[in-house]
């Protein structure tokens, strides 16, 4: 719905996209898109095209201008170095979503490494297999490695109906990330 109603003309102007741990319904539509080089990935080999770690990419520089993370980063040890290799692989001025389960009521992200047994992650952190429970001070965490951020409020932004329809939460945050252009780039158009 955000790709579609809300912000078309980022996959309009996307050449080659990649996609952690794919959702399904969304991996079918994207392969269908003329001219997007469309790549997933996902440290099980069963799931993505590539396998990576997304905390060391095997990947070059600038390798990608778009980027679909939608609730990974919760499962990653180090997600600082997750965010700067989504940084280092996008293209000046690409774009990522991000998108992770959100505690809008805490001011600060919620982590304890000696949270180790799976009932007490899912409890703690909402899911077995969750190293923390992210606060809005995500944003601050994604500028922190490089990235420029938008925090949407999709519920908000398709009205209450279409919000309903969709099931969307108003604690529902999409990180809309960017990479900054550098001067000379800009200019130079």
């Amino acid at each position: 719905m955000y790709l579609d109603r809300l912000r078309p003309e980022l996959l309009v102007n996307a050449n080659a996209l990649l996609h952690f741990a794919p959702e399904w319904c969304l991996e079918s539509r994207l392969r269908q898109r003329a001219g997007l080089r469309y790549t997933t990935a996902d440290l099980d080999p069963t799931v993505g095209e590539l396998q990576l770690d997304i905390t060391d990419m095997a990947l070059p520089d600038g390798s990608f201008d778009a980027i679909l993370c939608s609730h990974v980063l919760e499962h990653v040890e180090d997600d600082g170095a997750a965010m700067r290799e989504l940084r280092r692989v996008l293209t000046p001025g690409g774009w990522a979503i991000v998108m992770v389960p959100l505690d809008v009521n805490r001011a600060h992200t919620y982590e304890d490494p000696s949270i180790t047994e799976p009932a007490d992650r899912e409890r703690e952190f909402l899911q077995f297999d969750h190293l923390r429970l992210y606060a809005p001070d995500i944003a601050d965490r994604l500028e922190s490695a490089g990235l420029e951020v938008k925090t949407e409020r999709v519920a908000h932004d398709v009205g209450p109906q279409a919000a309903a329809r969709q099931r969307l939460l108003d604690s529902d945050y999409l990180f809309l990330c960017r990479t900054p252009v550098p001067s000379e780039v800009v200019g130079s158009s």
